[in-house]
């Protein structure tokens, strides 16, 4: 009895799961209520649904209707039956009477638009960007058509003969006329280029003859990843488009696509689709820096600054219109496969670095739900918590962490319709710092549980435990306090993306409050310690002061006993010399010598006279050194007679007193030297 229960339980988990795919209910309670009306009766359900919400599915539709399908004759039963058990009917040739009736063919299909594309494929319409020397030609293509198909219409345009034609560009290398579109798994926007070798160009094409050379030239792009710190120069070729330039550097950089901001490239480089030979980059050489846009809800309103980041979107877009292409069958995307049916885990088991396995996550994440998700923290847990709340107050957020299972039906739901909702993920990337972790594995599960008890202790570990398989995924809501974290709310993966908006909205308003306080607490404690490192500039500027004030009176002392030292010194030099002069003079002659003796009197600037007695034949130097000897150096003084003024130190001092007529008497004065 106990497997049977288990077996219906499990039926109704992948009954609802494909009733919420086709008919797009997002409220589990009501799509169980409707498939409870209808007594669990998948088919029963989606017919009751339809028809009430879109007008597609009418009671009573004839055979004749049913062939405007292009797959042919499909009933109504049939088809949705196709889509619980993951199959395709089965194509068949259309009627003629398809295209007669537009109206027929809108009610033969028994799903909403939602989910459509499961019975009826639509063909993709491709964009192509042709140039031609001077012209450039826009063109819209189904997928369907082929190679062949394009020259044709190019034919018609440029005037150009298709047996001369040669389409270039294509990302797989040379193709012939008759290769399909849909073979060469296209993007939704291309570029390619026309060359014509047997037909020469003009005076008016010269141009173009350039740029066919600029398209076989070889641009060397230096691309400075910003966070890395690191450099790559790659070499692509003129054809090669931006587009294709930034999925390399994606693969390089680890940064998706649509999460990359650029600096460098010119303002003619606005469409991605272009070639670098037109983009306007310098050649030979060209220099780019890319780094990941901090918040993936830019992406939706552009600045000028970063209006290349989501050039591709449209392509990236359409890349999923058909999951078949990708390896992805129809049960996987409406969450009826289970773990072990994916090509790879969410993460890998027994992973030893946790920033490793994270990054499979977030690449993982990206291939099953699309690149619009949050940005996911790459490292540890307890890395996660430094970022989030132990910064300064104002820049502390939110610890949001989504813990994934693979096992649970919800998994795909909460994750295409709550985690990749634009609402969503704007608010969580502006708010909260966003840590994943895959549960799905039962190693990985126990070491989870053993980061949240290092972390957050045995109570949060415990309510992870309590929460059985079918209610994840969960979102745990994380504040940071100041003695211990704190688990504001736990998302369970049955919530709506009005439920689970208004649940991080409340998380939010009690962390603001809490932020608020912390702010209010820290710009009191900046102010003190201001304060404090203020007076301690004060008190350190005020001994700076003294003991420069004391260190220049220190010189100034030094240098007042170095000047009285050397003034000491110099009288002392003055003083020998003067002694050394008077020893050295001859003596004095008596008046009764009867020798030519020449009586000198010599005024000084204080006003006192010398007078001494010289014999006539004295050399004018011992006049001099007289002088010296009383304090007056001839290098000081000079020595003038009275009249005629006749400066005495000029003359030659080998002359005697008798030729310098300074016999038998003479006043001199002496004078300072200017």
């Amino acid at each position: 009895m106990a497997s049977e229960s288990s077996d219906s339980n499990m039926d109704r988990e992948m009954i609802l799961a494909d009733f919420q795919a086709c008919t797009g209910i997002d409220n589990i309670a009501e799509a169980i209520t409707l498939l409870e009306l209808n007594n669990w009766d998948l088919v029963a359900a989606i017919n009751g649904v339809i028809p009430q919400e879109n007008g597609i599915l009418q009671s009573n539709f004839s055979s004749q209707a049913s062939q405007a399908n292009i797959f042919g004759p499909v009933s109504q039963s049939e088809a949705v039956e196709a889509t619980a058990t993951g199959a395709t009917p089965p194509p068949q040739p259309p009627s003629s009477s398809a295209s007669s009736s537009p109206s027929t063919a809108s009610t033969s299909c028994p799903l909403n638009a939602s989910s459509r594309h499961i019975v009826e494929r639509q063909s993709r319409m491709l964009n192509f960007r042709v140039e031609y020397r001077q012209r450039t030609v826009d063109l819209v293509v189904e997928e369907a058509s082929s190679v062949g198909d394009i020259k044709q219409i190019l034919e018609a345009e440029l005037g150009v003969p298709v047996s001369k034609m040669q389409l270039k560009g294509w990302k797989s290398g040379d193709v012939s006329d008759s290769t399909a579109l849909r073979s060469l798994h296209l993007p939704k926007n291309n570029s390619l280029y026309v060359l014509t070798p047997e037909i020469a160009p003009t005076a008016s094409t010269s141009k173009n003859s350039a740029l066919q050379d600029s398209l076989n030239q070889n641009f060397l792009l230096v691309i400075s990843h910003r966070e890395a710190q690191r450099d790559y120069s790659l070499n692509f070729p003129g054809s090669r488009t931006i587009q294709e330039v930034k999925r390399n550097v994606s693969d390089l950089t680890n940064i998706p696509v649509r999460h990359q901001q650029w600096e460098g490239w010119p303002a003619s480089a606005s469409d991605d689709s272009m070639t670098l030979a037109v983009s306007g980059i310098s050649y030979p050489c060209h220099h780019l820096s890319v780094c990941r846009r901090t918040s993936p809800a830019n992406a939706q309103e552009p600045t000028e600054e970063c209006a290349d980041v989501h050039m591709i979107s449209d392509s990236e877009g359409d890349d999923f219109e058909d999951a078949s292409e990708f390896g992805v069958d129809d049960s996987e995307m409406f969450g009826m496969g289970s773990s072990s049916s994916r090509k790879s885990p969410m993460m890998p088991e027994n992973s030893d670095n946790e920033a490793d396995a994270l990054l499979h996550f977030t690449a993982e994440f990206s291939s099953r739900y699309g690149e619009n998700h949050p940005m996911f923290f790459i490292g540890s847990l307890e890395a996660a918590s430094q970022e989030a709340f132990y910064g300064k107050a104002r820049d502390r957020k939110l610890l949001a962490i989504y813990l994934h299972n693979d096992d649970s039906v919800l998994s795909n739901v909460f994750c295409s319709q709550m985690m990749c909702a634009d609402s969503i993920v704007s608010y969580l990337s502006q708010n909260f710092i966003t840590w994943a972790w895959d549960v799905s594995k039962e190693a990985n599960k126990a070491r989870l549980l053993t980061i949240c008890t290092r972390h957050f202790g045995s109570v949060v570990t415990q309510t992870i435990r309590t929460y059985k398989t079918d209610q994840f995924p969960l979102l745990l809501i994380v504040m940071g306090k100041r003695t211990s974290n704190e688990v504001l709310n736990v998302i369970q993966g049955n919530s709506t993306v009005d439920e689970l908006m208004m649940r991080l909205m409340g998380a939010m308003e009690i962390f603001t409050a809490q932020q608020q306080e912390d702010i209010k607490d820290e710009d009191e404690r900046e102010a003190r310690e201001m304060v404090k490192r203020e007076q301690d500039e004060a008190y350190r500027l005020s001994l700076e002061a003294d003991r420069k004030k004391r260190e220049a009176q220190e010189r100034e002392e030094a240098e007042q006993v170095r000047q009285e030292r050397m003034k000491r010194e110099q009288e002392e030099e003055k003083e020998a010399i003067r002694l050394s002069l008077e020893q050295a003079l001859p003596p004095e002659p008596d008046e009764d010598s009867g020798e030519q003796i020449s009586k000198l009197r010599i005024r000084t600037p204080s006003g006192e006279f010398l007078e001494r007695r010289f014999l006539g034949s004295c050399k004018l130097q011992v006049l001099f050194d007289f002088v010296a000897s009383k304090g007056y150096p001839s290098d000081e003084f000079k020595l003038l007679t009275t009249f005629p003024r006749r400066n005495i130190t000029q003359l030659e001092p080998g002359s005697t007193l008798m030729e310098a007529k300074l016999f038998p008497q003479e006043t001199l004065f002496l004078e300072a030297k200017e």
